[in-house]
């Protein structure tokens, strides 16, 4: 990971989806080159062994790029699903009856299995039930212990093992599933950086995944239920980050209610300091168009515009025909509006305060002074990372370059807004911090000789959590040859 590869200029970070049109070693180099940082491997498809090919064809692509790359490992969650039909599928009509119930025998036009007996004592009339993604509404007139009567608003064909969602109630499932269980212990004995955790309704379902997790890897909470808007606050608090999932999220809430969903999880995880990552339908059209709508691009660039730490792409990199150009796509998307001279007049429209404690001021200065020098750096000194995540958080104009001693801190930060990371041994004194400053500044072609760089660390040396101290050196161009 010390090949000094060059920053690249690009604050908001990219994230894609593996699959297979996307699995192997040169494949994921030409997404590299395109401009991803970032890759996801959903545990919603595909096995074990696939899973762990594709995440060493990552790892082998990570040594020869010299790039610290994250990998999220994104478990199923707790997915509701009828069961099946006697033919298939079956008509369903406007105002018909409608039951749910726990018989196996398969289904018609009037009754179909729910192999999800929680359901049947937290539902009540009224509640809406959404099948197929929204395709079908059916509303509650009557539960028993074992059946849910209910009225077809939205009409139309239901088929085998189709999802359910509910969004009037908290489902009182748990977040982790048997198969998503088995799926974590794989995912962290492979190794993966961030876990993302699916339907995450209440913060104690981050607990009980973070207790799992141990502190192998860090922890992303997907926001895709309105439950966790609800108590989103919470979650934050016990998330390492969150993730705008719009794919139930758009399901669940009236469509025309997402947008300020999105802004708001956007802004409120800005203000705790949580990376956070819009994701589904980016570039929907790439999976089999060669260039996006228009739309599409613009709802790229709002992420972008509101301070997303990354946008994601699923379905366009990992089955789509064109996963390079799609990634190459939202690279010049972000450059184009990075480039923008009302950029980060528009980011800072989210007011995100400074906190009361010393490493959140200290970061708050290094921003403030890094624009009234002009400066050409922050360069950060962490273990395990809350450094550059405080100064990621200030949304500053300049680069920040993270410097650790793990690689496991490099690789996550590159989910993380603005930061280029590099492992590097870990330094004993000021005066090594500040010499060891210079050259990486200088060796990665961030800085040249007479810019300024503002660095902060914490005091004594590898402890973490102790950012205290802020100072600015200028280079001479001496730094290379040793001086």
């Amino acid at each position: 990971m010390n090949k000094h590869v060059e920053p690249r200029r690009r604050r908001v970070k990219i994230l894609a989806t593996i699959g297979p049109a996307s699995g192997t070693k040169e494949m994921i180099l030409k997404l590299i080159a395109a401009g991803a940082d970032a890759f996801r491997v959903n545990m919603s498809h595909g096995t074990h062994a696939e899973h762990a090919q594709r995440i060493a064809a990552l790892r082998a692509a990570e040594a020869e790029s010299g790039r610290p790359l994250a990998i999220l490992a994104d478990l199923q969650g707790p997915k509701l699903r009828v069961g099946r039909f006697a033919e298939g599928s079956a008509e369903l009509h406007a105002g018909a009856a409608f039951q749910l119930d726990m018989d196996k025998t398969p289904g018609d036009a009037t009754r179909v299995q729910l192999p999800h007996k929680e359901l049947f004592a937290a539902l009540a009339p009224g509640a809406r039930l959404l099948i197929d993604d929204g395709r079908i509404v059916l509303r509650v007139q009557a539960v028993t212990a074992k059946t849910i009567a209910c009225i077809v608003e939205v009409p139309g064909r239901i088929s085998d093992m189709k999802g359910v969602n509910v969004p009037d109630i908290v489902v009182p499932l748990p977040a982790l599933t048997a198969k998503d269980r088995t799926d974590l212990a794989f995912a962290l004995d492979q190794g993966v950086d961030w876990i993302g955790l699916s339907f995450v309704q209440r913060p104690e379902d981050v607990a009980e995944a973070r207790a799992l997790i141990g502190g192998r890897a860090a922890l992303l909470a997907k926001i895709e239920k309105p439950a966790a808007l609800e108590r989103l606050a919470e979650i934050l608090e016990s998330a390492d980050a969150v993730m705008v999932a719009r794919g139930d999220l758009g399901v669940e809430l009236p469509p025309e209610q997402v947008p300020a969903a999105q802004k708001r999880i956007v802004a409120a995880a800005r203000e705790a300091g949580r990376p956070v990552v819009v994701a589904t339908q980016m570039l929907e059209s790439m999976i089999e168009a060669p260039t996006p709508t228009r739309a599409e691009v613009s709802d790229v660039a709002t992420a972008i515009y509101d301070g997303a730490d990354a946008v994601m792409l699923s379905a366009e990199s990992a089955v789509g025909k064109h996963p390079v150009a799609a990634v190459a796509m939202m690279d010049a998307i972000a450059r184009e509006v990075e480039a923008d001279p009302f950029y980060f007049r528009r980011l800072h429209f989210t007011a995100v305060g400074s906190g009361s404690s010393t490493a959140s001021a200290i970061s708050t200065a290094a921003a403030s002074i890094s624009r009234s020098l002009n400066a050409a750096a922050i360069v950060c000194f962490t273990i395990g990372g809350s450094t550059a995540l405080r100064a990621a958080r200030e949304r500053a104009a300049v680069t920040i370059l993270c410097l650790t001693p793990r690689l496991g801190t490099a690789r996550r930060m590159a989910l993380v807004w603005g930061v280029h990371a590099f492992t590097t041994r870990d330094v004993g004194s000021f005066e090594e911090m500040v010499a060891k400053s210079r050259r990486m500044a200088l060796r990665s072609r961030l800085a040249k000789a007479g810019d300024a760089l503002v660095l902060i660390a914490g005091v004594p040396f590898s402890t973490p959590g102790t950012t205290n101290v802020v100072h600015v050196v200028r280079l001479t161009g001496k730094e290379l040859n040793g001086h």
